[in-house]
């Protein structure tokens, strides 16, 4: 079966459209930000951050994106637990461009590398894993240590 161009062109734009929404479905809530407390090791989120009130229910979010002035890429952070988190550098590894959160997973707008919540790559060009953070959880305050 051969396709001429204009059936081509609404094959493909059908394609760009579907892979455009796919994020969107991954998650009914949206994305949510938070600038921390910096410190001199880390930087520090309450862990009420994670929590929400939709129709007088108190809902848990998955994750929750840290973006302060004093960072150059945004942290996403994780949660597994109350006492399991993953902190992740949202910086692809293939070419250095922000990646951005869907859900449980990340995704480079720039050439398509995907990471899961703990930062491996799930899906090339990248190769190499992101950068991890250690998380404390302590009380009500979650801790993630900058340092090398």
């Amino acid at each position: 079966m051969t396709m001429n161009r204009r059936e081509f062109t609404a094959a493909c734009f059908m394609c760009l459209t579907g892979a455009a929404t796919i994020p969107m479905l991954s998650g009914c809530q949206s994305t949510y930000y938070t600038s921390g407390t910096i410190h001199p090791n880390g930087i520090s989120i309450l862990k009420s951050e994670f929590t929400y009130v939709k129709k007088d229910k108190v809902l848990e979010r998955a994750y929750v994106i840290v973006r302060n002035d004093a960072m150059e890429f945004p942290i996403y952070v994780y949660r597994f637990s109350d006492d399991d988190y993953a902190a992740v550098l949202m910086k692809c590894t293939h070419q250095g461009n922000e990646l951005q959160a869907s859900g449980d997973h990340m995704h480079c707008p720039a050439h398509g590398s995907e990471f899961n919540n703990r930062g491996i790559v799930a899906q090339g060009p990248a190769e190499e894993n992101l950068r991890t953070f250690k998380v404390t959880s302590e009380n009500d305050n979650i801790f993630i240590d900058l340092r090398a």
